[in-house]
């Protein structure tokens, strides 16, 4: 199958580690992934901040970026969501019915990394090996708007070497939400601290996620812990790594 890969802003700008990672994965399971170039960000941060008509114009790039695909896959199940919940709605408010149409029409060639490994290509072992102990977050949208259940974890499982920890209250947000961090900072924090102390009970060494955003907030936090509350020398060792660098990992 020929994929096309959409990174995302905070994948190409931040975590290019994890772009790379996941076309490994998808090249070593016998696919062919391109990389349009003209791509940029998808507009979410733009509609959920309220600026929807100036996403109007992203929405019309993402489409006529990645028309011709036969499937795109991003490692961000809160940019997926986006695209295939969102950008519909933005163009039929703007009056744009055509572009609406087509975007409705990508959204559903759009996928989250796990969804596409499970539903499309029907697999949950993808020849992965990466002997640590691991706890996973199940980001707030890839559980909310996308659904994807149980998915991340099937192919956790069946990661060769994994202990696989489950994570107390895992539906649980971690307190980035994008800009919700930023306004409201006491919440977020008070969230986020929460989240880690759940991480931290598990006695996992990595704590991963299908989303950059979520494990950047949760890693800034973990950075941040004394070795007093963690019992680490140096503060704890427990580090984020996105799902899709464990299902590249051999």
């Amino acid at each position: 199958m020929r994929v096309a890969l959409f990174v995302t802003c905070l994948a190409d700008a931040m975590f290019p580690q994890v772009g790379r990672a996941t076309v490994e994965l998808l090249e070593r399971l016998g696919h062919e992934v391109v990389f349009p170039e003209a791509q940029t960000c998808c507009g979410q941060m733009h509609i959920n901040t309220g600026y929807q008509r100036a996403a109007v114009k992203l929405v019309e790039h993402q489409v006529d970026t990645f028309t011709g695909y036969e499937a795109i896959v991003a490692p961000s199940g809160s940019c997926v969501g986006s695209i295939r919940h969102q950008h519909a709605a933005v163009a039929r408010r703007a009056g744009r019915v055509a572009l609406s149409h087509r975007a409705e029409e990508l959204g559903e060639r759009t996928y989250e990394l796990s969804e596409f490994l499970v539903d499309v290509l029907g697999l949950t072992d993808v020849g992965a090996h990466y002997p640590h102990r691991v706890t996973y977050h199940p980001t707030c949208h890839s559980l909310r708007m996308l659904r994807v259940a149980d998915r991340p974890l099937r192919l956790l499982r069946a990661v060769r070497g994994i202990d696989l920890v489950e994570l107390p209250e895992a539906d649980q947000c971690c307190g980035f939400g994008g800009t919700f961090a930023l306004k409201n900072a006491d919440t977020s924090a008070a969230m986020l601290s929460d989240k880690l102390r759940n991480v931290l009970s598990t006695g996992a060494d990595v704590v991963s996620a299908g989303d950059s955003s979520c494990l950047m907030h949760m890693g800034g936090g973990l950075s941040r812990l004394s070795s007093v509350s963690s019992g680490a020398e140096n503060g704890t060792d427990v580090r984020p790594v996105h799902l899709a660098e464990i299902l590249a990992a051999t």
